[in-house]
C-alpha cells in the first residue's frame, strides 16, 4: 500500500467538474444502473484499482446487486449468472480495457449488436473508457479507499 500522492480535485478542479459532468451525463443516458456498475467493476479489475474497486463494490450492492455475482466477476466469462446483454458488455469492458493487447476484435464489437443500439453502443464504449479514466486517477495518485 502506498500513500497518496496529491489531491487531484484541489489540485485542478476544473478537471475533476469536467470528468464529474461526464460521469452525470452517464449515469442519465439509460443504460442500466447494475450494468453501469458491473462495467465499472470489471475495469477496475483490471485496471487493479483498489479504491474504485471499493466505491463501485458498495454502489452495486446498494443499487441490489447480489454478492455472488460481485464475487464472480473475475470469472465472468465462465459464470451462468449473467445475462447475454451483461456478457456482451463485460467482453467489450474487456476489450477496451485491455485495448493494446485486444486491438477491440470485431467479434467482441458484433457480440454487442444483438444487444444494444447504436447509442447504447456508444454510451457503454464512453462508459469503458471514463471508468478507465478514474482507474488512472484512482492508480495514479494512489487514492486510498476507506478502511
Amino acid at each position: 500500500m502506498h500513500a497518496q500522492r496529491m489531491n487531484y480535485r484541489a489540485a485542478s478542479p476544473a478537471t475533476y467538474e469536467a470528468i464529474a459532468a461526464a460521469e452525470a451525463h452517464i449515469r442519465k443516458c439509460g443504460l442500466e444502473h447494475s450494468l453501469i456498475e458491473l462495467v465499472k467493476m470489471r475495469a477496475s479489475q483490471i485496471n487493479h484499482c483498489a479504491y474504485c474497486l471499493d466505491r463501485h463494490s458498495k454502489d452495486a450492492r446498494e443499487h441490489g446487486e447480489t454478492e455472488q455475482r460481485l464475487y464472480l466477476l473475475n470469472a465472468w466469462e465462465e459464470a451462468s449468472c449473467y445475462t447475454p446483454r451483461e456478457r456482451a458488455a463485460l467482453g467489450w469492458t474487456d476489450s477496451l480495457t485491455l485495448l493494446p493487447s485486444t486491438g477491440a476484435p470485431d467479434a467482441d464489437y458484433g457480440a454487442l449488436k444483438p444487444h444494444f443500439t447504436d447509442k447504447e453502443i456508444v454510451d457503454l464504449t464512453v462508459l469503458i473508457g471514463l471508468i478507465n479514466l478514474w482507474n488512472r486517477i484512482g492508480v495514479g495518485f494512489r487514492l486510498q479507499h476507506p478502511k
